[in-house]
């Protein structure tokens, strides 16, 4: 599954393939409730709720991303279209530092 959300980003967002952070928490079915706002969709024990820490990227990326994970992740893991559950949190280069002290982003180096 991280394997399959990795290349779909890479291919969304053309970022380098060591542009990799991921971390899972799992969850028992009675400490997580994810409903459907409404929309009709069935969950189901296989439900993933995907957040996405990035810098800002365009409309245009984003949903390129959200269908080609859904794809990729019904063909490569089995996770219905109606288990995925994606969210980003965007913010700015001076929001990050990739270690030594230092805001590589807004440095140059990267």
């Amino acid at each position: 599954m991280l394997d399959t959300i990795h290349t779909v980003m890479l291919d969304s967002f053309e970022v380098p393939s060591r542009d990799r952070y991921q971390i899972v928490f799992e969850h028992e079915d009675s400490h997580f409730i994810a409903l459907d706002t409404g929309l009709g969709y069935n969950r189901t024990e296989r439900f993933l709720l995907l957040e996405v820490v990035s810098r800002p990227r365009p409309r245009r990326e984003k949903l390129a991303f959200y269908d080609g994970l859904s794809r990729a992740l019904w063909a490569n893991c089995g996770i219905s279209t109606s288990d995925l559950m994606v969210s980003f949190s965007e913010n700015r280069d001076e929001d990050w530092s990739f270690g030594q002290g230092v805001a590589q982003f807004v440095t140059g180096d990267l």
